[in-house]
Protein backbone atom coordinates (compact mmCIF):
# COMPACT_ATOMS: atom_id res chain seq x y z
CA UNK A 1 0.00 0.00 0.00
CA UNK A 2 1.41 3.15 -1.11
CA UNK A 3 1.59 6.19 1.33
CA UNK A 4 -0.86 9.18 0.11
CA UNK A 5 0.97 11.82 -2.00
CA UNK A 6 -0.10 15.39 -2.23
CA UNK A 7 -1.17 16.14 -5.60
CA UNK A 8 1.46 17.21 -8.07
CA UNK A 9 2.00 20.74 -6.99
CA UNK A 10 5.08 22.45 -8.05
CA UNK A 11 7.73 22.43 -4.68
CA UNK A 12 7.97 26.53 -5.02
CA UNK A 13 4.53 26.59 -4.55
CA UNK A 14 4.99 24.90 -1.54
CA UNK A 15 7.63 26.77 0.00
CA UNK A 16 5.94 30.18 -0.61
CA UNK A 17 3.19 28.20 1.20
CA UNK A 18 5.39 27.26 4.35
CA UNK A 19 7.61 30.98 4.16
CA UNK A 20 4.19 32.75 4.07
CA UNK A 21 2.02 30.93 6.05
CA UNK A 22 3.18 27.89 7.26
CA UNK A 23 1.00 27.28 9.88
CA UNK A 24 -2.57 27.14 7.72
CA UNK A 25 -0.90 25.55 4.95
CA UNK A 26 0.15 22.48 7.16
CA UNK A 27 -3.39 22.57 8.89
CA UNK A 28 -4.60 22.13 4.86
CA UNK A 29 -2.18 19.49 4.59
CA UNK A 30 -2.99 17.46 7.73
CA UNK A 31 -6.66 17.89 6.98
CA UNK A 32 -6.62 16.38 3.57
CA UNK A 33 -4.71 13.64 3.82
CA UNK A 34 -4.28 12.32 7.34
CA UNK A 35 -1.53 11.54 10.03
CA UNK A 36 0.94 10.52 7.16
CA UNK A 37 1.46 12.15 3.44
CA UNK A 38 4.71 12.14 0.98
CA UNK A 39 6.09 15.19 -0.94
CA UNK A 40 8.23 14.64 -3.56
CA UNK A 41 11.38 16.79 -3.68
CA UNK A 42 12.52 15.90 -7.21
CA UNK A 43 12.96 12.19 -7.28
CA UNK A 44 13.35 11.63 -3.20
CA UNK A 45 10.13 11.25 -1.29
CA UNK A 46 9.54 12.38 1.79
CA UNK A 47 7.82 11.28 4.08
CA UNK A 48 5.79 13.87 6.82
CA UNK A 49 4.22 12.22 9.91
CA UNK A 50 2.49 13.39 12.64
CA UNK A 51 0.82 10.18 14.47
CA UNK A 52 2.57 9.76 17.91
CA UNK A 53 2.85 5.71 17.37
CA UNK A 54 4.57 6.11 13.99
CA UNK A 55 7.29 9.20 15.42
CA UNK A 56 8.00 6.67 18.15
CA UNK A 57 9.09 4.04 15.85
CA UNK A 58 10.38 6.76 13.84
CA UNK A 59 12.86 7.73 16.95
CA UNK A 60 13.72 4.19 18.31
CA UNK A 61 13.34 2.00 15.48
CA UNK A 62 17.34 3.16 14.63
CA UNK A 63 18.38 -0.38 12.97
CA UNK A 64 16.35 0.06 9.69
CA UNK A 65 15.99 4.02 10.22
CA UNK A 66 18.90 6.09 10.63
CA UNK A 67 19.72 9.82 11.37
CA UNK A 68 22.59 10.29 9.22
CA UNK A 69 25.08 13.17 9.79
CA UNK A 70 24.63 14.40 5.78
CA UNK A 71 21.10 14.75 6.02
CA UNK A 72 22.12 18.25 8.09
CA UNK A 73 25.23 19.01 5.81
CA UNK A 74 23.11 21.97 4.44
CA UNK A 75 23.26 23.55 8.16
CA UNK A 76 27.78 22.64 8.13
CA UNK A 77 27.59 26.58 6.81
CA UNK A 78 27.64 28.09 10.22
CA UNK A 79 27.94 24.86 12.74
CA UNK A 80 30.99 23.33 10.85
CA UNK A 81 31.77 19.88 9.23
CA UNK A 82 32.62 18.14 13.05
CA UNK A 83 29.65 19.84 14.71
CA UNK A 84 26.94 17.46 16.64
CA UNK A 85 24.52 17.43 13.54
CA UNK A 86 27.26 16.17 11.13
CA UNK A 87 28.46 13.40 13.26
CA UNK A 88 27.45 10.03 13.59
CA UNK A 89 27.24 6.51 15.24
CA UNK A 90 29.36 6.37 18.10
CA UNK A 91 31.14 9.81 17.58
CA UNK A 92 27.99 11.63 17.92
CA UNK A 93 26.71 9.49 20.60
CA UNK A 94 30.43 10.39 22.75
CA UNK A 95 30.25 13.92 21.49
CA UNK A 96 26.97 14.72 22.75
CA UNK A 97 27.56 12.91 26.24
CA UNK A 98 30.18 15.65 26.94
CA UNK A 99 28.31 18.53 26.28
CA UNK A 100 24.87 17.07 28.01
CA UNK A 101 25.86 17.60 31.56
CA UNK A 102 26.26 21.68 31.12
CA UNK A 103 22.70 21.75 30.39
CA UNK A 104 21.22 19.95 33.21
CA UNK A 105 21.36 19.51 36.50
CA UNK A 106 24.15 21.31 38.86
CA UNK A 107 25.94 23.30 36.56
CA UNK A 108 22.47 24.56 34.83
CA UNK A 109 21.06 25.37 38.26
CA UNK A 110 24.07 27.67 38.66
CA UNK A 111 22.89 29.95 36.19
CA UNK A 112 19.69 30.33 37.76
CA UNK A 113 20.57 33.41 39.72
CA UNK A 114 22.93 34.70 36.21
CA UNK A 115 19.44 34.62 34.54
CA UNK A 116 17.44 36.32 36.80
CA UNK A 117 20.14 38.93 36.85
CA UNK A 118 20.57 39.63 33.12
CA UNK A 119 16.90 40.02 32.60
CA UNK A 120 16.83 42.72 34.76
CA UNK A 121 19.61 44.29 33.46
CA UNK A 122 18.67 44.06 29.82
CA UNK A 123 14.88 44.71 30.43
CA UNK A 124 16.28 47.93 32.54
CA UNK A 125 17.46 49.69 29.20
CA UNK A 126 13.94 50.07 28.49
CA UNK A 127 11.86 53.39 29.23
CA UNK A 128 8.25 53.55 30.32
CA UNK A 129 5.80 53.94 27.93
CA UNK A 130 8.52 53.37 25.32
CA UNK A 131 7.45 50.42 22.28
CA UNK A 132 10.31 47.87 22.10
CA UNK A 133 10.54 45.27 20.02
CA UNK A 134 10.55 41.48 22.63
CA UNK A 135 12.60 39.14 20.43
CA UNK A 136 15.79 40.83 20.03
CA UNK A 137 15.48 41.89 23.79
CA UNK A 138 14.89 38.79 24.83
CA UNK A 139 17.40 37.40 22.19
CA UNK A 140 20.51 39.87 24.53
CA UNK A 141 19.91 37.67 27.30
CA UNK A 142 19.52 34.46 25.98
CA UNK A 143 22.85 35.12 23.47
CA UNK A 144 24.70 36.54 27.26
CA UNK A 145 23.77 33.34 29.09
CA UNK A 146 24.72 30.80 25.92
CA UNK A 147 28.07 32.47 26.05
CA UNK A 148 28.29 31.96 29.43
CA UNK A 149 27.06 28.21 29.28
CA UNK A 150 28.51 27.29 26.37
CA UNK A 151 32.13 29.42 26.20
CA UNK A 152 32.33 30.51 29.90
CA UNK A 153 32.64 34.46 28.50
CA UNK A 154 30.92 37.31 30.05
CA UNK A 155 33.16 40.20 29.34
CA UNK A 156 36.25 41.06 27.14
CA UNK A 157 36.88 42.44 23.68
CA UNK A 158 36.23 39.06 22.26
CA UNK A 159 33.14 38.58 24.00
CA UNK A 160 31.86 41.80 23.06
CA UNK A 161 32.67 41.11 18.90
CA UNK A 162 30.27 37.18 19.31
CA UNK A 163 27.87 39.43 21.23
CA UNK A 164 27.72 41.30 17.53
CA UNK A 165 28.52 39.31 15.53
CA UNK A 166 26.10 35.95 16.46
CA UNK A 167 22.91 37.72 16.28
CA UNK A 168 24.04 39.62 13.09
CA UNK A 169 24.48 36.60 10.86
CA UNK A 170 21.32 34.99 12.05
CA UNK A 171 19.83 38.13 10.93
CA UNK A 172 21.53 38.03 7.78
CA UNK A 173 20.14 34.64 7.22
CA UNK A 174 16.52 35.91 7.51
CA UNK A 175 16.82 38.56 5.57
CA UNK A 176 14.93 39.11 1.97
CA UNK A 177 18.29 38.73 -0.04
CA UNK A 178 19.29 35.77 1.68
CA UNK A 179 15.98 33.86 1.12
CA UNK A 180 16.39 33.84 -2.49
CA UNK A 181 19.63 33.33 -2.32
CA UNK A 182 19.71 30.66 -1.12
CA UNK A 183 16.61 29.10 -2.47
CA UNK A 184 19.14 29.85 -6.01
CA UNK A 185 22.38 27.68 -5.70
CA UNK A 186 23.62 29.71 -8.75
CA UNK A 187 23.62 32.90 -6.70
CA UNK A 188 25.73 31.34 -4.08
CA UNK A 189 29.09 32.65 -4.85
CA UNK A 190 31.25 34.23 -2.91
CA UNK A 191 31.98 37.91 -4.94
CA UNK A 192 33.53 40.01 -1.98
CA UNK A 193 32.38 41.00 1.34
CA UNK A 194 29.60 43.59 -0.35
CA UNK A 195 27.64 40.51 -2.90
CA UNK A 196 25.20 38.66 -0.29
CA UNK A 197 27.01 35.51 -0.15
CA UNK A 198 29.97 36.66 0.24
CA UNK A 199 28.67 39.06 2.99
CA UNK A 200 27.52 35.53 5.00
CA UNK A 201 30.84 34.12 4.30
CA UNK A 202 32.45 37.07 5.75
CA UNK A 203 30.59 36.81 8.85
CA UNK A 204 31.10 33.13 9.06
CA UNK A 205 34.50 33.52 8.77
CA UNK A 206 34.82 36.30 11.22
CA UNK A 207 32.82 33.85 13.74
CA UNK A 208 34.85 31.06 13.23
CA UNK A 209 38.11 32.67 13.61
CA UNK A 210 37.23 34.43 17.10
CA UNK A 211 36.30 30.95 18.26
CA UNK A 212 39.29 29.23 17.04
CA UNK A 213 41.26 31.52 18.71
CA UNK A 214 39.60 30.96 21.95
CA UNK A 215 40.19 27.29 22.01
CA UNK A 216 43.43 28.01 21.27
CA UNK A 217 43.90 30.68 24.11
CA UNK A 218 42.33 28.64 26.44
CA UNK A 219 44.09 25.44 26.15
CA UNK A 220 47.27 27.19 26.86
CA UNK A 221 45.25 28.23 30.15
CA UNK A 222 44.59 24.72 31.64
CA UNK A 223 42.22 25.83 34.22
CA UNK A 224 40.48 22.69 35.45
CA UNK A 225 38.08 24.96 37.41
CA UNK A 226 36.11 26.36 34.57
CA UNK A 227 32.79 24.47 34.27
CA UNK A 228 31.27 25.75 30.51
CA UNK A 229 31.16 23.48 27.46
CA UNK A 230 34.64 24.75 26.21
CA UNK A 231 36.23 23.95 28.98
CA UNK A 232 34.99 20.76 29.43
CA UNK A 233 35.68 19.79 25.22
CA UNK A 234 39.45 20.61 25.92
CA UNK A 235 40.48 18.22 28.75
CA UNK A 236 38.11 15.57 27.12
CA UNK A 237 39.18 13.11 25.36
CA UNK A 238 37.77 11.22 22.59
CA UNK A 239 36.77 7.35 21.67
CA UNK A 240 40.43 6.51 21.17
CA UNK A 241 41.21 8.17 24.00
CA UNK A 242 42.65 11.12 21.99
CA UNK A 243 42.66 14.91 22.45
CA UNK A 244 40.64 16.41 19.85
CA UNK A 245 41.56 18.88 17.73
CA UNK A 246 41.07 22.89 18.58
CA UNK A 247 38.73 22.80 14.66
CA UNK A 248 36.86 19.80 16.52
CA UNK A 249 36.36 21.87 19.48
CA UNK A 250 35.39 24.88 17.60
CA UNK A 251 32.85 22.78 15.58
CA UNK A 252 31.11 21.15 18.38
CA UNK A 253 30.83 24.58 20.30
CA UNK A 254 28.39 26.44 17.22
CA UNK A 255 25.34 24.16 17.33
CA UNK A 256 24.99 24.55 21.47
CA UNK A 257 25.58 28.23 20.92
CA UNK A 258 23.54 29.06 18.53
CA UNK A 259 20.52 26.52 19.82
CA UNK A 260 21.14 28.31 23.22
CA UNK A 261 20.18 31.51 21.92
CA UNK A 262 17.87 31.81 19.20
CA UNK A 263 15.96 28.66 19.60
CA UNK A 264 15.42 29.85 23.19
CA UNK A 265 14.61 33.48 22.12
CA UNK A 266 11.94 32.62 20.12
CA UNK A 267 10.43 29.97 22.90
CA UNK A 268 10.74 32.85 25.71
CA UNK A 269 8.96 35.93 22.88
CA UNK A 270 6.61 33.62 22.05
CA UNK A 271 5.24 32.79 25.53
CA UNK A 272 5.75 36.20 26.61
CA UNK A 273 3.13 36.93 24.36
CA UNK A 274 0.73 34.50 24.97
CA UNK A 275 0.91 35.59 28.63
CA UNK A 276 0.11 38.84 28.13
CA UNK A 277 -2.56 38.37 25.21
CA UNK A 278 -4.27 36.36 28.22
CA UNK A 279 -4.78 38.35 31.54
CA UNK A 280 -6.46 35.19 33.33
CA UNK A 281 -3.06 33.43 32.63
CA UNK A 282 -0.97 36.28 33.72
CA UNK A 283 -3.03 36.78 37.08
CA UNK A 284 -2.66 33.12 37.67
CA UNK A 285 0.89 33.33 37.27
CA UNK A 286 1.22 36.03 39.78
CA UNK A 287 -0.67 34.22 42.14
CA UNK A 288 1.59 31.39 41.82
CA UNK A 289 4.84 33.01 42.08
CA UNK A 290 3.41 35.04 45.31
CA UNK A 291 3.00 31.63 47.05
CA UNK A 292 6.51 31.30 47.13
CA UNK A 293 6.80 34.21 49.36
CA UNK A 294 9.54 37.47 49.38
CA UNK A 295 12.64 35.52 48.26
CA UNK A 296 12.56 32.07 46.79
CA UNK A 297 15.40 31.00 45.16
CA UNK A 298 15.28 29.55 41.31
CA UNK A 299 15.19 26.02 42.01
CA UNK A 300 11.37 26.93 43.46
CA UNK A 301 10.68 29.26 40.64
CA UNK A 302 11.24 26.29 37.98
CA UNK A 303 9.03 24.08 39.82
CA UNK A 304 5.87 25.73 40.07
CA UNK A 305 3.50 23.47 38.26
CA UNK A 306 1.39 26.00 36.64
CA UNK A 307 4.55 27.92 35.07
CA UNK A 308 5.51 24.60 34.02
CA UNK A 309 2.28 24.57 32.02
CA UNK A 310 2.39 27.51 30.66
CA UNK A 311 5.17 27.26 29.16
CA UNK A 312 4.42 23.60 27.64
CA UNK A 313 1.99 25.33 25.98
CA UNK A 314 3.83 28.29 24.46
CA UNK A 315 6.03 25.14 22.80
CA UNK A 316 2.98 23.23 22.00
CA UNK A 317 0.60 25.91 20.36
CA UNK A 318 3.51 27.65 18.48
CA UNK A 319 6.89 24.91 18.63
CA UNK A 320 10.24 26.98 17.43
CA UNK A 321 10.78 23.95 14.89
CA UNK A 322 7.87 22.62 13.14
CA UNK A 323 9.71 19.84 11.83
CA UNK A 324 12.29 17.24 13.19
CA UNK A 325 15.45 16.65 11.62
CA UNK A 326 15.15 14.18 9.20
CA UNK A 327 15.45 10.49 9.21
CA UNK A 328 16.38 7.90 6.08
CA UNK A 329 15.15 4.59 5.63
CA UNK A 330 18.01 2.11 5.31
CA UNK A 331 16.22 -1.39 4.73
CA UNK A 332 12.48 -2.08 3.73
CA UNK A 333 10.16 -1.09 6.76
CA UNK A 334 6.80 -0.98 7.68
CA UNK A 335 4.85 2.23 9.22
CA UNK A 336 1.37 2.25 9.74
CA UNK A 337 0.97 -0.16 7.87
CA UNK A 338 3.15 1.22 4.73
CA UNK A 339 5.67 -0.44 3.02
CA UNK A 340 8.48 1.89 3.23
CA UNK A 341 11.88 1.14 0.63
CA UNK A 342 15.55 2.20 1.22
CA UNK A 343 16.51 5.78 0.71
CA UNK A 344 12.73 7.68 1.67
CA UNK A 345 13.30 9.86 4.15
CA UNK A 346 11.12 10.92 7.06
CA UNK A 347 10.32 13.53 9.31
CA UNK A 348 8.29 13.90 12.53
CA UNK A 349 6.01 16.97 11.85
CA UNK A 350 5.99 18.24 15.34
CA UNK A 351 3.19 21.42 15.17
CA UNK A 352 0.97 18.93 13.28
CA UNK A 353 0.92 16.55 16.38
CA UNK A 354 0.90 19.40 18.77
CA UNK A 355 -2.19 19.84 16.90
CA UNK A 356 -4.38 16.84 16.93
CA UNK A 357 -7.55 17.11 18.59
CA UNK A 358 -7.84 13.32 20.42
CA UNK A 359 -4.58 14.86 22.07
CA UNK A 360 -5.31 18.39 23.05
CA UNK A 361 -8.72 19.48 22.59
CA UNK A 362 -9.17 22.77 20.95
CA UNK A 363 -6.01 22.67 20.35
CA UNK A 364 -6.30 26.22 18.66
CA UNK A 365 -6.56 27.58 21.94
CA UNK A 366 -4.20 28.02 24.87
CA UNK A 367 -5.25 26.77 27.77
CA UNK A 368 -1.92 25.86 30.00
CA UNK A 369 -4.13 23.77 31.99
CA UNK A 370 -3.90 20.54 29.70
CA UNK A 371 -0.48 19.91 30.88
CA UNK A 372 -2.13 20.17 34.73
CA UNK A 373 -4.82 17.16 33.98
CA UNK A 374 -2.57 14.70 31.70
CA UNK A 375 1.44 13.84 31.26
CA UNK A 376 2.06 13.43 27.73
CA UNK A 377 4.27 10.92 26.19
CA UNK A 378 7.46 12.19 24.06
CA UNK A 379 5.80 11.22 20.79
CA UNK A 380 2.97 13.04 21.79
CA UNK A 381 4.68 16.81 23.28
CA UNK A 382 8.00 17.05 21.07
CA UNK A 383 8.66 20.68 21.29
CA UNK A 384 12.49 20.13 21.03
CA UNK A 385 13.02 17.29 18.73
CA UNK A 386 13.41 14.07 19.67
CA UNK A 387 15.66 10.35 19.74
CA UNK A 388 19.28 10.90 19.25
CA UNK A 389 18.58 14.37 17.14
CA UNK A 390 16.95 15.81 20.16
CA UNK A 391 17.59 19.56 20.73
CA UNK A 392 20.43 19.11 23.37
CA UNK A 393 19.49 22.89 24.80
CA UNK A 394 16.31 21.64 25.47
CA UNK A 395 16.55 21.69 29.61
CA UNK A 396 18.70 25.06 29.20
CA UNK A 397 15.54 26.53 27.25
CA UNK A 398 12.97 25.86 29.43
CA UNK A 399 14.97 26.80 32.23
CA UNK A 400 15.36 30.01 31.07
CA UNK A 401 11.94 30.24 30.02
CA UNK A 402 10.31 29.82 33.58
CA UNK A 403 13.06 32.49 35.00
CA UNK A 404 12.83 35.04 32.58
CA UNK A 405 8.93 34.81 32.61
CA UNK A 406 9.17 35.43 36.42
CA UNK A 407 11.63 38.19 36.74
CA UNK A 408 9.45 40.08 34.01
CA UNK A 409 6.15 39.82 35.93
CA UNK A 410 7.51 40.48 39.13
CA UNK A 411 9.40 43.50 38.25
CA UNK A 412 7.18 45.06 34.86
CA UNK A 413 3.48 45.98 33.77
CA UNK A 414 3.96 45.22 30.21
CA UNK A 415 1.42 45.32 27.37
CA UNK A 416 1.36 44.01 23.98
CA UNK A 417 0.76 47.19 21.56
CA UNK A 418 -0.86 45.24 18.80
CA UNK A 419 -4.42 44.28 19.13
CA UNK A 420 -4.34 41.97 16.12
CA UNK A 421 -3.14 38.47 17.04
CA UNK A 422 0.41 37.78 16.24
CA UNK A 423 1.34 35.95 13.11
CA UNK A 424 3.96 33.07 12.84
CA UNK A 425 6.51 33.15 10.41
CA UNK A 426 8.35 30.24 9.31
CA UNK A 427 12.83 30.82 8.34
CA UNK A 428 15.48 28.19 8.07
CA UNK A 429 14.00 25.53 11.02
CA UNK A 430 12.13 28.02 13.36
CA UNK A 431 9.06 29.60 13.76
CA UNK A 432 9.67 33.22 14.71
CA UNK A 433 6.73 36.05 15.66
CA UNK A 434 6.67 38.11 12.37
CA UNK A 435 6.95 41.60 13.98
CA UNK A 436 8.73 40.16 16.57
CA UNK A 437 6.22 40.71 19.63
CA UNK A 438 5.56 44.48 20.06
CA UNK A 439 5.46 45.65 23.74
CA UNK A 440 5.72 48.92 26.34
CA UNK A 441 6.15 49.09 29.98
CA UNK A 442 3.70 50.74 31.03
CA UNK A 443 5.18 50.85 34.90
CA UNK A 444 8.08 49.34 36.94
CA UNK A 445 6.58 47.66 40.17
CA UNK A 446 8.05 47.54 43.49
CA UNK A 447 8.93 44.59 44.41
CA UNK A 448 5.87 42.30 45.17
CA UNK A 449 5.67 38.79 43.81
CA UNK A 450 8.65 37.87 44.00
CA UNK A 451 11.75 39.83 45.88
CA UNK A 452 14.93 39.09 43.85
CA UNK A 453 16.84 41.70 45.35
CA UNK A 454 18.09 38.56 47.09
CA UNK A 455 19.10 36.70 43.55
CA UNK A 456 20.58 39.56 42.10
CA UNK A 457 23.11 40.19 45.05
CA UNK A 458 25.47 37.05 44.26
CA UNK A 459 24.78 37.38 40.70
Amino acid sequence: MEIPEIEKIPLWVHAIKIATDPLNHLDTLGKDYGDIFTINFGSTPVVFVSNPQAIKQIFTNTKEIKSPGELNQEMALITGNQGLLQLDGSRHKHRRKLIMPAFHGVKMQAQGQRICHLTEKVMGQHLVGKTFITYPTVEDITLQVSMEVVLGLREGERYEQLKQLLPAILKYMRSPIMQITSAFPSLQQDLGRWSPWGYLMYLRQEIFQLLYAEVQERRTQADFSRTDILSELIFARDEAGESMTDEEIRDLLLSPLFAAQDATAVAITWLLYWVHRLPAVRERLLGELDSLGDSPDPMSIIQLPYLNAVCNEALRIYPTQLFTFPRRVESPTELMGYELSPKTLLMGCIYLTHQREDLYSQPKQFQPERFLERQYSPYEFLAFGGGTRGCIGAGLAVFEMKLVLATILSRYQLALVKKKPEQPKFEGLMCYPASGVKMAIRKRDNIKSVNLKTLFASA
